[in-house]
């Protein structure tokens, strides 16, 4: 159809041409005839040019009007097909991302798409195969997922959707054993008070980490790999659980067993409930199982505790008092002192006990009493002097690991001393104290010295304050070279703190 337009547009142009010539000399005179034919030739010659013009010009917009451009596509350099614009190949890429993304629900997803380049062209009534070439590119795609792998000292335990989740993780981890953690804090304090109001004790937690190495890194892993929050986290906190069986052996204490086995006495007292006072014997069977965690969150506590301070007794000589009489001229008043531990704990289990501070927050006032003259060396006077010095506490009085711990334990200089005036009632060895001595200051007072190494008094001897009495050691049902030290009152067990 196009071709007959331009046909007959140029038979317009030649019929308009011929019509110039007749209206500049009508045809059927004579001149006019003569010079139309004279012209003839030109006529024909400009005619001529005038119709090859126009089919030449026509021609053009013909195959202008028929010339397609298309896109050839290649992935990673090889040529796949072609299409009829970029924006198709776009189009699948976006479509597949989403197809890919919904079929793996809660997981972020990678198209792998391959390096695609495109090169423009254009042909004569091209048609390009746009389906054919998006049918075979989307056969070369792939997929995968991208994860945050948990790595526990170079060995990675498992893998999580995202950053955010490996973090919140790891934080509740932390948590089970440092509940009190708050996002971006670390010291918290908990408070607890006594049956009467007062304050009884007060716990800051200094610190929280893991023992092992932990880190979080991002990874490309297949959807398949992505683990359930929930799952991994009673991976992480239960991990394998191993039975074991010990048999106590000559010279075995509890401490020395949990040292042996690098687990916390905790775990021997928690496990074995019918452990009192520290008594084990030869052939006992202990079970020694523990969880074994992948990862061990250890906490740093400060606890402080509020203790009474038991007045000291002042004694006046009064010569017109009997020997062994006396009077009460002032009652005692008990002050207040505060004492601060440092607790260290691996997974909630205490693995370390220290005393680091210690303040007088009211002085005791002293009782005053008057006796006679007779000088009594073997009476104690009630106010007790550390038994060690340079000491360093190590165990509180009170209940430890479900069992009372009877006195406290110290280290320091390996010369121990009477921390009262008294007589030596006991020098020998004792269940579960080892070589053990027991001073009776004749007052409703009696003190113990546990775990010696020597014993440098004998029983009946009269003592001094200060004086030397044995030498530190490791006897007994001990964990180390400390020294074991109790106060009892008229029979009752005291908080040797109270009087030191």
């Amino acid at each position: 159809m196009g071709f007959f337009k331009e046909k007959g547009r140029i038979r317009k142009v030649w019929n308009s041409f011929r019509q110039t010539f007749r209206t500049q000399d009508p045809v059927g005179t004579k001149a006019g005839m003569g010079r139309m034919l004279s012209r003839k030739p030109l006529l024909l010659a400009v005619g001529a040019v005038a119709l090859l013009t126009l089919a030449g010009f026509s021609g053009n917009q013909f195959v202008q009007a028929r010339t397609v451009d298309y896109v050839e596509v290649y992935h990673n350099g090889k040529l796949i097909g072609e299409v009829s614009s970029e924006d198709q190949v776009k189009d699948l890429i976006s479509s597949k991302q989403k197809q890919v993304q919904e079929n793996n629900a809660g997981v972020q997803m990678v198209l792998d798409t391959g390096t695609i380049t495109y090169s423009g062209k254009s042909a004569y009534n091209a048609k390009p195969d746009s389906d054919a070439t998006l049918s075979k590119l989307e056969g070369l795609f792939g997929s995968h997922a991208t994860g945050v792998e948990l790595v526990v000292d170079g060995k990675r335990v498992g893998v999580v959707k995202d950053k955010a989740t490996a973090t919140s993780l790891l934080k509740r981890v932390q948590s089970k054993y440092a509940p009190q953690v708050k996002a971006g804090k670390v010291e918290v304090t908990a408070l607890s008070y006594s049956t009467d109001g007062g304050l009884k004790s007060k716990t800051a937690l200094k610190a929280v980490k893991f023992v092992e190495k932990v880190s979080t890194n991002t990874a490309d892993v297949q959807p398949g790999d992505i683990a359930d929050p929930e799952q991994l986290y009673l991976q992480l906190i239960k991990g394998t659980v191993k039975p074991t069986k010990y048999t106590v052996q000559e010279g075995d204490c509890i401490g020395c067993i949990a040292h042996k086995f690098d687990i916390s006495p905790q775990v021997i007292y928690e496990r074995n409930k019918w452990i009192k006072e520290d008594m084990i014997k030869v052939g006992d069977v202990l079970d020694l199982t523990v969880l074994q965690p992948q990862v061990t969150v250890e906490t740093v506590e400060n606890v402080t505790e509020t203790e009474s301070i038991e007045p000291i007794t002042v004694i006046q000589k009064n010569s017109n008092l009997k020997a062994g009489q006396s009077k009460v001229i002032r009652e005692g008043q008990s002050g207040k002192k505060q004492l601060v531990y440092r607790l260290v704990k691996q997974n909630g289990y205490l693995m370390s006990e220290e005393l680091i501070s210690e303040v007088v927050l009211k002085p005791s006032v002293p009782a005053i009493v008057m006796k006679g003259t007779k000088v009594v060396l073997s009476e104690g006077s009630g106010q007790f002097s550390w038994p060690v010095s340079g000491h360093r506490l190590t165990s509180s009085f009170g209940q430890r690991w479900g069992t009372l711990h009877r006195g406290v334990d110290m280290v320091g200089n390996h010369n121990i001393k009477a921390a009262d005036n008294g007589t030596v009632s006991f020098a020998g060895k004792r269940t579960g104290l080892g070589n053990c001595i027991i001073i009776n200051h004749h007052n409703g007072y009696e003190t113990v010295y546990g775990h010696l190494s020597k014993i440098s008094v004998k029983k009946g001897q009269t003592v001094e304050k200060g004086q030397q009495i044995g030498i530190m050691g490791n006897t007994g049902h001990s964990f180390g070279t400390h020294l074991h030290f109790e106060v009892h009152k008229n029979g009752a067990l005291q908080n040797p703190l109270k009087y030191l």
